[in-house]
């Protein structure tokens, strides 16, 4: 380490005159944050242009693709519903996480809970969880009919299954001497699951509940498409129905783009406390770097 960055006697970090300073490199981090992924999207819509506008401009077919059709689609879907279409989307993904949210939760605790039972039910538990979702379309259809109930089954199928193995891990991994040190003070059951189980388990069902919504929303359009009449996935079955090929790459933008900001949220709003802190303690760091620039 050069003598110019080492601290000095008095705790203060010396920086060479060809070192940015902290508030420039905070700064320049801050700028690259949102210019890398812009340059990226840019980018990769330039390279869509050029194949379907420039090198295979010969084909009709591959025009239908394009960026200029597909806006053309956007609008003609914006026009005929589609806001409709996508909140019929959401709501189903949001009633099956409910749905395996509170299955999971549950049989996640009572498994973690039972090394016994834990292992009693692991084959069958990896068994059904290898099946694919789509799988089950048809039993999903007998057992509920057409209509939004066996999409929404479909789609609580597939996410229980993160949140309930995160639940598990959660339960069986706590340190059995916080139970016992609550228990030789006197804990009730009702407050030895508050404050002992619920703090333990919290992040690890934040992380499985996290992954399941975008295993969810990944399951739900071809779902959709199993005798609906609403949904991202029904407008992909209608437009393929009337070969409006530019109508189907503008909801495969669409459902891209609501799909990455369901992420977003969910990862900000599910964060654990500790990834909270950690916000708290970057934002605090950049605030300070900036009255220092």
């Amino acid at each position: 380490m050069s003598i110019l960055t080492r601290p000095d006697i008095a705790g203060t970090p010396v920086d060479s005159p060809g070192t940015p300073t902290r508030a420039a490199s905070g700064s320049t981090h801050g700028w690259s944050r949102f210019a890398l992924p812009a340059g990226g999207l840019a980018l990769t819509v330039g390279l869509w242009w050029l194949a379907t506008e420039v090198l295979f401009a010969g084909r009709a077919l591959v025009r239908e693709f394009s960026p200029t059709r597909t806006v053309a689609g956007l609008v003609e879907l914006v026009g005929s519903g589609l806001v409709d279409h996508a909140a019929s989307s959401v709501f189903r993904l949001l009633a099956g996480l409910v749905i395996a949210t509170l299955v999971g939760v549950l049989a996640g605790a009572l498994i973690g809970s039972h090394p016994r039972l834990e292992r009693t039910v692991r084959p069958a538990l990896l068994f059904l969880r290898m099946v694919s979702p789509l799988s089950w379309a048809p039993v999903a259809v007998i057992a509920f009919g057409i209509g939004d109930r066996p999409v929404i089954a479909l789609v609580a199928a597939t996410t229980v299954w993160p949140i309930l193995a995160s639940t598990a891990e959660g339960v069986a991994g706590a340190d059995p001497s916080l139970t016992l040190v609550a228990r030789a003070l006197g804990a009730t059951r009702w407050e030895l699951v508050r404050t002992v189980i619920v703090p333990a388990v919290r992040p690890r069902v934040l992380s499985g509940l996290r992954m399941a919504i975008g295993i969810g929303w990944v399951v739900l359009v071809p779902a959709e498409m199993l005798g609906v009449t609403s949904g991202l996935g029904y407008q992909i079955l209608n437009a393929k129905d009337q070969l409006a090929y530019h109508q189907i790459t503008a909801l495969i933008i669409v459902i891209g783009t609501i799909g990455y900001a369901v992420d977003l949220l969910a990862r900000w709003a599910l964060r654990t406390p500790r990834e909270r802190a950690e916000a708290r303690l970057r934002e605090g760091r950049a605030a300070r770097r900036g009255e220092g620039g």
